[in-house]
């Protein structure tokens, strides 16, 4: 079960309001939303959770750059509105990293040879874990890592220090409102 909320700082105090990400498919579509909500150009925070799973805080101010931070990158990683946070950037690897690995892999088959190249590995007693080795730190250097991820002080300036956000599990987006001072206003769109 997920739950998608904009909360966006006004002069009078936060607004929210429920959202549905069913049209959402990039961050860029994420951001134009939150921007569409802000009053003044001032903050908007996207809340995106999946119930007992991960949770997602995007921060957007004015026209900067949007400012993440994801509680569990690995659960968010299974999870199609997890994708979306989960940016090469925040991700630590280079732009299009994920199409030239796409592209790299049609060209060499699963026996990792080119296409119309016969098999040709001499059997010189290697075994097949020696050869997996390789394969693995390959793996390793594109996987999502566990635990939280991003931005751990998007929200120290407005009332929650990183060691807070950091220990949140469990109901943590009424907890970041609550500590924003937003928990009514974040209620009525629960």
């Amino acid at each position: 079960m997920y739950f998608a909320a904009l909360l966006a700082r006004t002069e009078d105090g936060w607004e929210a309001s429920d959202t549905e990400l069913d049209d959402v498919e990039t961050l860029s579509d994420l951001t134009d939303l939150a921007r569409e909500a802000s009053v003044d150009e001032d903050t908007v925070l996207v809340f995106i959770e999946q119930e007992d799973a991960w949770f997602g805080v995007v921060r957007v101010d004015g026209e900067d750059d949007p400012r993440i931070f994801i509680s569990d990158a690995t659960a968010a990683a299974r999870s199609s509105y997890g994708e979306i946070l989960l940016t090469d950037e925040l991700l630590g690897r280079e732009p299009g990293a994920e199409d030239t690995i796409a592209a790299l892999e049609e060209l060499v088959g699963l026996d990792d040879t080119e296409d119309g190249d016969p098999d040709t590995t001499p059997d010189n007693n290697t075994t097949a874990t020696d050869d997996d080795d390789d394969d693995d730190d390959d793996l390793d250097a594109d996987a999502v890592p566990a635990g939280p991820l991003g931005d751990t002080r998007i929200l120290a300036d407005l009332g929650l220090p990183e060691a807070e956000l950091l220990m949140l599990r469990t109901d943590a987006l009424v907890e970041i409102a609550d500590a924003l001072g937003a928990a009514e206003v974040l209620e009525t769109v629960r």
